[in-house]
């Protein structure tokens, strides 16, 4: 187990460590990484696979944190009452997921705020100085002045699939590069705003510059977030981060790039 951690964490591979701190199993562990079957056990399968569950949520978000559970991997406080109680350190290894937001428009704060709940390190970007300030949004963990190409060029390669990038201007001098630089990278989700007229003739603009691959084209969502009927900058927010989980966890949504018709209705 420990050499596994040790190779993981060398590699910067994401691994989390569950260890019973208090309660029966006291010292027992699981290592727990993704697309791997967990080593060790903490005393009973329901509370390996409860556990390893927890784990991997806890990687999704690079935190780590203490959990409780029954002997059989009860969670709810219906299920722990009157029961023994094993409590859980896991121990993550990951980087927390990043998201970009290109454009610091009225949405982009109420995205950050959402997406700093749910434990994204979160990057603004737009070249307008007067708009692009901590002041505008202080909740973001950097906010560059900058266009889309300087920043993806130096640090693009660090986007990966557990990654996103949301492109919230209109203005084709902005989010045509911002696309661009965006599908040069392995970042599992790109969301640009817009309406269906919008991403139509944001289409046309891509194919002059030459992003006309098929493959690349449906990596784009737009417009952006699932089909919620969402109308304010809050709403809008979630039905963004609701897409990125979802996307990322392979469920079938109502997404507005699949359905039809104005997307408001």
């Amino acid at each position: 187990m420990y050499e596994q951690l040790n190779e993981r964490i060398r590699s910067e591979q994401p691994v989390a460590l569950v260890t019973v701190i208090e309660g029966a199993g006291i010292g027992s562990k699981l290592l727990v990484a993704p697309g791997a079957a967990p080593l060790g056990t903490l005393g009973s399968p329901e509370l390996d696979r409860i556990a390893a569950r927890d784990a991997l949520g806890e990687l999704e978000a690079g935190r780590s944190g203490i959990r409780h559970y029954g002997p059989n991997g009860e969670t709810t406080p219906e299920d722990l009452a009157g029961t023994p109680v094993v409590v859980a350190f896991i121990e993550s290894w990951a980087p927390p997921p990043q998201m970009w937001i290109f454009g610091a428009v009225d949405f982009t704060a109420a995205l950050a705020k959402v997406a700093k709940v749910l434990g994204y390190r979160v990057l603004v970007c737009d070249a307008r100085e007067i708009f692009a300030t901590r002041r505008r949004f202080p909740m973001a963990d950097e906010v560059l002045v900058s266009w889309p190409g300087p920043v993806f060029a130096e640090r693009g390669h660090t986007l990966a699939p557990r990654d996103a990038v949301c492109i919230l201007t209109h203005d084709p001098k902005f989010d045509v590069p911002a696309v661009q630089g965006a599908l040069a990278t392995t970042a599992g989700y790109i969301g640009v705003m817009g309406s269906r007229t919008t991403h139509a003739t944001r289409l046309q603009r891509l194919a002059e510059v030459g992003v006309t691959h098929a493959d690349q084209l449906a990596r784009l969502m737009s417009p952006i977030g699932l089909d919620l009927g969402a109308r304010t900058p809050e709403e809008t927010a979630i039905s963004i981060c609701a897409e990125i989980i979802a996307r990322r966890t392979g469920r079938a949504t109502p997404s507005l790039r699949d359905a039809v018709g104005p997307i408001h209705g």
